[in-house]
C-alpha cells in the first residue's frame, strides 16, 4: 500500500485527484477561520477518507469520486444543507455508503481477508451481498454514532426511529448499487491477491 501512495501521478485525473486532497487539508483551515472548531473537526474527519483511495490503489477515477464524494458529505454538514434541503440527506447516505462500503470490500480483499470480486456467477454474488452487508453495517454504526452525539454532545443532533431506519435503507441499497460496480468495473489499478491463501481441496 505505502507503493500505491508514493507512485507517481499519471493523467489529469490523478492530479486532480491530489489536488482535491490538497483542498481537503484546506478546507480544514477555512472551516476553522470562517465557522468554527467543531465545523472544523467535521472536515477533518473526512480527511483520512480522501487518502484512502491513493493507498488502496484505486483508479484515478474512482479515486476522485470517492474523495469528492466525502468532502461534499463534510462541507453539507457546515453548510447545513442536510436541513435546507429535504432530500439532501437520503441522497449522501446512498451516495457516501455506497462509495465507502465499496472501498471497504476492496481493501479487505486487497489484504486477501475476503476474496477478490471475479465474473463468476458465485463470486459475484458473493461480493454483492459482502458489499452490501459492509454498508448496512457502516450505516448501524453511523446510527449509533448519531446517537451518542445527539443524547450525550449536542441535542443539535437530530435522531429519531423514522430518520434512523430511512437512513439504513437507503444506504444499504447504495451499498447494493455499489456491489453491482465492484463487479463490473476495474475500480482498482491492481489487486494483489494474499501469497498466503491455500486454494481449496476439491472434494
Amino acid at each position: 500500500m505505502i507503493e500505491n501512495f508514493l507512485r507517481p501521478l499519471r493523467g489529469t485525473v490523478d492530479v486532480g485527484a491530489d489536488v482535491l486532497r490538497g483542498l481537503g487539508v484546506l478546507s480544514v483551515v477555512l472551516a476553522a477561520i470562517f465557522f468554527d472548531a467543531t465545523d472544523a473537526g467535521i472536515v477533518a474527519f473526512a480527511l483520512p477518507g480522501l487518502f484512502f483511495p491513493r493507498f488502496i490503489g484505486m483508479k484515478a477515477w474512482a479515486d476522485l469520486v470517492f474523495g469528492g464524494t466525502l468532502l461534499v458529505a463534510a462541507w453539507s454538514n457546515v453548510l447545513d444543507l442536510y436541513t435546507r434541503i429535504g432530500w439532501w440527506d437520503l441522497a449522501e447516505h446512498f451516495v457516501c455508503t455506497g462509495i465507502v462500503a465499496a472501498g471497504v470490500y476492496l481493501l479487505l480483499a486487497q489484504v486477501g481477508i475476503i476474496s477478490a470480486p471475479e465474473t463468476a456467477r458465485l463470486a459475484s454474488t458473493a461480493s454483492l451481498i459482502l458489499t452490501t452487508t459492509i454498508g448496512l453495517a457502516l450505516c448501524a454504526l453511523w446510527e449509533m454514532v448519531e446517537w451518542i452525539g445527539g443524547t450525550y454532545i449536542s441535542d443539535a443532533i437530530y435522531t429519531a426511529y423514522d430518520d434512523t431506519i430511512g437512513d439504513m435503507a437507503v444506504g444499504g441499497f447504495g451499498a447494493l448499487c455499489a456491489g453491482f460496480a465492484i463487479v463490473f468495473l476495474p475500480l482498482l489499478r491492481t489487486l494483489q491477491s494474499n501469497p498466503s491463501e491455500v486454494p481449496r481441496s476439491s472434494k
